[in-house]
């Protein structure tokens, strides 16, 4: 969740500079950084290549950030519900509730 949320912020921060000259896009390799998460490091942040850059150096898309922010609270409201239901299940077992 922690990866989600500053996926979330980094998402956030490329909308909010839309419109700032020379603003690079920077985005997290979600698939690489989750496989990492066990490590509890810090996701690197890069920027991405290929996108059309504006003749102020721009190249924030707003379609692709729109796109990344459903996903990625798609991949969010998944791992909360993983969660709650992680928790119901231990607070069933502590309190001698039926697992099966």
């Amino acid at each position: 969740m922690d990866l989600l949320s500053a996926r979330q912020k980094l998402v956030a921060s490329n909308i909010a500079n839309v419109d700032t000259p020379g603003y690079k896009t920077r985005d997290i390799d979600f698939q690489s950084e989750f496989r990492n998460a066990m490590d509890s490091h810090q996701p690197q942040v890069s920027e991405i290549a290929g996108l059309k850059t504006k003749n102020d150096g721009n190249n924030v898309n707003i379609d692709r950030e729109s796109r990344l922010l459903a996903e990625n609270d798609l991949r969010f409201s998944i791992a909360t519900n993983l969660l709650r239901s992680r928790l119901r299940f231990l607070r069933s077992a502590i309190q001698g509730g039926t697992t099966g």
